[in-house]
């Protein structure tokens, strides 16, 4: 038994020594996660390399969900990270800024902000990790994919006067593949909870309108896969119909699935016979747009 147990430890350690931290901010010390849970560390990602050393590889910013006040980074972020990379595709887990009941935390635009910011890293980095600064893309869960639907639709450009590296990068997303996400702030099928954690209470309609952000979709949004739970009580189909229906109008590609069950929250699902199809599912559309992971 000790041998098998040595060689489970050996492979923890690899992989742990294997994922990369990576500080948004790290000459403002005194900016915290926060939320629900009082995270005190920074806001930053979680590097998963692809295995092997291939250059021009694919990668994905992953946005864990919870309503802006937690961040399920497991089954909706290390989870799926290490699936995209047994595809070939370097993946990061954002770890962004969150806020709580009291309202003592972080509210909309810091959660912009890390996202975009995020983003220009990887794509600055594009040389430095063996990536295709052209094809890194976006996923989110629930809030996160509110997150992500930002990131899209959202962008800051680069600054082509610049002299840091980052500014150099815009933040446009290559793609986004979106599930179960939160699309609105302000009509019926909206989560008004991820709404008061991301914009505070008693935010006016005009500010949540304005953040619901199929409203925001132009010809520059990146194409978008988009997944759904017809039974989904938390957050209704609606919101990616809505955003699917938008990217179409402008002639952008998406492509939407709602499956008759699953409700809400269930990641990969990887007990599921049907929803489980949902990540193979995507990779094939990545390889229409003409993304795929290299071995």
């Amino acid at each position: 038994m000790r041998l098998p147990l040595l060689m489970f430890s050996l492979l923890l350690l690899k992989e742990i020594q294997a994922q990369q931290r990576i500080v948004l901010y790290p000459n403002q010390s005194g900016i915290r996660i926060g939320g629900k849970d009082s995270l005190a560390d920074a806001p930053h990602m979680l590097r998963f390399p692809a295995p092997g050393q291939g250059k021009n590889k694919p990668a994905v910013l992953i946005c864990p969900g919870g309503a802006y006040t937690m961040l399920a980074s497991t089954h909706e972020g290390s989870d799926v990270a290490r699936f995209f990379n047994q595809q070939g595709f370097d993946a990061f887990v954002l770890m962004y800024r969150l806020n709580d009941h009291t309202q003592q935390g972080s509210r909309f635009p810091a959660q912009w902000h890390d996202v975009n910011t995020a983003m220009r890293i990887i794509k600055s980095r594009a040389a430095e990790y063996g990536l295709n600064a052209n094809q890194v893309g976006i996923l989110g869960f629930s809030a996160g994919g509110h997150l992500a639907s930002m990131a899209s639709t959202m962008i800051q450009p680069r600054m082509e006067h610049s002299t840091k590296p980052i500014d150099l990068e815009d933040s446009r997303p290559a793609f986004s593949i979106l599930i179960y996400p939160v699309i609105s702030l302000s009509d019926s099928f909206a989560h008004s909870y991820s709404g008061e954690m991301l914009l505070g209470k008693g935010a006016s309609h005009e500010m949540k309108d304005s953040l619901s952000t199929y409203k925001r979709v132009t010809s520059n949004t990146p194409p978008a896969f988009i997944v759904f739970s017809a039974d989904d009580a938390a957050v209704p189909p609606a919101n990616g119909i809505r955003y699917y229906e938008a990217l179409r109008s402008h002639g952008i590609k998406a492509s939407l699935h709602i499956f008759d069950h699953g409700g809400h929250g269930y990641g990969m699902a990887p007990m599921d016979p049907v929803l489980s199809q949902w990540p193979s599912m995507s990779l094939a559309w990545l390889e229409q747009l003409g993304i795929k992971g290299k071995y």
